[in-house]
């Protein structure tokens, strides 16, 4: 493997973040120079040097192998969330060297997690970065770094290949760089309807601006210390769950839809899983919260229990309320929701819909198998034929994944916390969903944790965001062939 290769296409995904904290550092000018505008112009020099000096001294290769490509992006992920703690630790405030790497991972992962007591005492530039990190991490570091940066030859496709999941590519019918144009236009399309139907809601531009970064992303960072719940009003809860919503679809079927192509949003058997989850979740919560007394209008406990459900599937982790109030069921059908998740395809983290629907299909198919032994059971999703192998992947991931879950519980038991924080700030971390219960509720942040499980939870939000393996591999590159 080409070290030095590795570096350079690094270089360039820095080079491509080092434009962000620019931008931001613009906001902070245009913003009366506020105090974050030297600590982000600083951290983009910086960010531009480092970048920069692997592509002076390595020359370009058109081929990469696929050893070489999965360096490459597993790399830039890291490196990313490195020199994303740049800004926050030449700022200062509350941003210790543990929590300027949690509030930079949290921003790129889409985790939407923070250590922040006071987000509203953020200057406007420092508010724009953490944005910009989580809409980055949004379509991913790669992706959008393949799209921004000058033409990469066959590297583009070895590049997306390992950045996308195989069950992201299974509603694709187009060559590499038609895919990651159109994961470009529909994320920023989405991103521009999100933020000029929350201005014409009442939120100011820059809010407007902030918010509709965030839902995009499906990531969950607020201008707000009450997060949504600081606005109140249900036609700004409409327009978020429309865009979280749509956020968690497969963007592929999304351009699909809107091209009017066949196989759309509509014909999709994940989709339909995935939309009727949040109907029958919301109206399930919905029912728990008005028995329980806590709203006193069905409607009202509807407009609450599907704006949390949406939130939480979505991995968005907004607040309208604070859920460690709400009755049992809700708070069981919600961490059911957090463990689950959206599509895959979409900015959403967790095990996603898909995994559920095939594990579902796989247990029926095992039933059918042992009252026919000799009979030849096909699995297919949305009309495809699944192969073994493929199925095979599925489960491992979804045990993998639940594992991280216990282990990241019992180390935040080992480090204090009580059960229901343990366990929900886990599940919230592995499936970069944001807030969980008790400690680590809605209406609070993961700013008292001790240092060490404020690292533990990093990597958990790591491991989440590549999908496990991804980040695992790396520490067996020799072994690789």
């Amino acid at each position: 493997m080409r070290v030095d290769v590795v570096l350079r296409y690094i270089g360039m995904v820095m080079l491509f973040v080092a434009g962000f904290m620019l931008l931001s550092a613009g906001i902070a000018w245009g913003s009366g120079m506020d105090s974050s505008f030297y600590p982000l112009l600083l951290s983009a020099l910086l960010t531009v040097l480092l970048g920069a000096f692997p592509l002076i001294f390595v020359e370009r290769k058109e081929q990469l192998s696929t050893k070489e490509g999965f360096c490459i992006v597993v790399g830039s992920w890291l490196v990313a969330c490195v020199v994303g703690t740049f800004p926050y630790l030449l700022w200062g405030g509350e941003f210790t060297l543990v929590n300027a790497w949690f509030e930079s991972v949290s921003g790129f992962t889409t985790t939407g997690a923070t250590v922040l007591t006071d987000v509203e005492a953020l200057p406007r530039g420092m508010q724009f970065w953490r944005m910009s990190s989580t809409w980055i991490g949004g379509m991913g570091v790669v992706m959008f770094a393949l799209v921004i940066l000058p033409a990469m030859g066959s590297s583009k496709m070895t590049l997306s290949n390992v950045e996308l999941s195989t069950l992201a590519k299974e509603n694709y019918r187009y060559r590499t760089q038609i895919i990651v144009r159109i994961l470009l236009v529909v994320y920023v399309g989405l991103t521009v309807l999100a933020v000029m139907l929350l201005k014409a809601a009442g939120m100011e531009w820059f809010d407007a601006l902030c918010h509709g970064m965030s839902a995009c992303a499906t990531s969950g960072f607020s201008t707000k210390n009450a997060s949504i719940a600081y606005y109140n009003s249900p036609l700004i809860d409409t327009i978020l769950i429309f865009v979280m919503t749509t956020a968690g679809i497969h963007f592929g079927l999304i351009y699909a839809t809107v091209t009017g192509k066949r196989n759309n949003i509509f014909r999709s058997e994940v989709t339909c899983w995935y939309l009727g989850l949040l109907l029958a979740g919301g109206a399930v919560i919905a029912i728990s919260l008005f028995g329980g007394g806590l709203y006193p209008t069905v409607s009202a406990s509807f407009r609450y229990g599907l704006f949390q459900i949406v939130s939480l599937v979505t991995t968005t982790g907004f607040a309208t309320a604070d859920t460690n109030l709400w009755p049992p069921l809700a708070v069981v059908i919600l961490i059911f929701g957090s463990l689950v998740c959206a599509s895959a395809g979409s900015t959403a983290g967790g095990i996603k819909i898909n995994r559920l629907v095939l594990a579902a299909k796989m247990m029926q198919a095992r039933l059918k198998q042992q009252q026919h032994p000799n009979a030849v059971i096909r699995i297919r999703l949305d009309g495809i034929v699944q192969e073994n192998e493929f199925l095979y992947t599925v489960m491992t991931f979804i045990v993998a994944y639940l594992m991280l879950v216990l282990a990241g519980t019992v180390f935040a038991t080992v480090c204090g916390s009580d059960l229901m924080t343990a366990f929900s700030g886990s599940v919230a971390m592995v499936g970069n969903v944001g807030p969980g219960f008790g400690c680590v509720g809605s209406m609070d942040n993961y700013g008292a944790l001790p240092g060490v499980l404020k690292l533990s939870d990093s990597l958990l939000m790591l491991l989440g965001r590549l999908e496990i393996f991804g980040l695992i591999q790396l520490f067996f590159m020799k072994w690789w062939r």
